[in-house]
Parts: structure tokens; C-alpha cells; sequence
């Protein structure tokens, strides 16, 4: 690559460094509220009462709804908490790899503190990124396994099946889990 090419690529790089810190930093934040809301929905449901983000709710709200789109409702409420585990890793590494260019130019001459704070960001960025991933993650899984019961227990008490009782979890069981 000629000198100019990669200066402007440089420059690019260095561009998007500022915006993949906000990104992250929102994400961050947005773990910690996914993390208290489910925390609620989580003591909500052990105590009986109906949870915030309850399937059963959209039914009472419409009993002809159909199951199919009882899974698209689910699949939706369990969007953002799924593209914010997926998306907070990849910025942590582009936030990891923007800082390390200028780092190890300022290692080639020999400027120690620019490392220093190179590496600071880098390592800060993908740390909170994976803390981020990992708290949306926990929070999806859990809420994948509420929402699959929650449509099992919908179709079998359509389907009138009282024995159903016995066999899937009531909310309070399911969230003592």
C-alpha cells in the first residue's frame, strides 16, 4: 500500500475509536438495566404475580392470538438484550485494536506513557464490553427458557390438558430455578 492509502485508512480507524467507546459505554449501561429488569421479573414471577414481560398477558389481553405469534412476540421482547450479547464483543475488539496502531508506534519510539495509555483503553474497552455481554447473555438465556414455558403452559391450557398442571412448571417454581 502506498504511504497515503494507509494514512487515510489510518485516519478512518482512528475516526470510529470515539463513537465505539460511546457505543460500549451505552451498552454497559444497558446490561445493568436488562440486569434490574429481569432481577424484578424474576421476584415477580417467584411471588405469583404477573411479570412484566409475561406472554400470558399479550393473551389476556387477546385470547385469538395465535401461537406463531406468541413466538414472534417473544422473539422480539428477546431482541435487544440478544444483539447487545452478540454486538458488545465485537465493539470491545475494534475498541481493543484501534488504541494498539498508535500504541505500538509510540512503542517504536520509545514513548512508554503513550503505550500506557493505549493499552489503558484498549484493555478498559473489551473488559467492560465482555461484562456487558456476559450480564445480557444470562439475562437472554433465562428469559428464552420463561418464554418457552410460558407458551408450553398457553398451549396446553388451550388444549384444556389439566394434567399439564403436574408437568409444567407454575411461574413461582419456574423462577425459584
Amino acid at each position: 500500500m502506498t504511504p497515503s492509502i494507509e494514512s487515510a485508512l489510518y485516519g478512518v480507524s482512528q475516526f470510529f475509536l470515539t463513537p465505539v467507546l460511546v457505543a460500549i459505554a451505552a451498552l454497559f449501561l444497558y446490561a445493568f438495566f436488562a440486569l434490574g429488569a429481569f432481577v424484578v421479573q424474576a421476584l415477580q414471577r417467584r411471588a405469583g404475580q404477573a411479570a412484566g414481560f409475561e406472554l400470558s398477558q399479550v393473551v389476556r389481553a387477546d385470547p385469538r392470538i395465535g401461537s406463531g405469534e406468541l413466538e414472534v412476540i417473544a422473539a422480539q421482547r428477546l431482541e435487544c438484550v440478544r444483539i447487545a450479547t452478540r454486538v458488545a464483543p465485537l465493539l470491545g475488539l475494534v475498541a481493543t485494536m484501534i488504541p494498539m496502531g498508535p500504541a505500538l508506534a509510540a512503542l517504536g519510539d520509545g514513548d512508554l506513557a503513550a503505550v500506557s495509555g493505549g493499552l489503558g483503553v484498549a484493555f478498559s474497552a473489551v473488559i467492560l464490553a465482555l461484562i456487558a455481554s456476559a450480564i445480557t447473555y444470562a439475562v437472554a438465556q433465562v428469559r428464552r427458557r420463561w418464554y418457552a414455558a410460558d407458551l408450553l403452559r398457553i398451549e396446553r391450557e388451550r388444549a384444556g390438558d389439566t394434567v399439564a398442571e403436574h408437568r409444567v412448571p407454575t411461574l413461582q417454581a419456574e423462577a425459584a430455578r
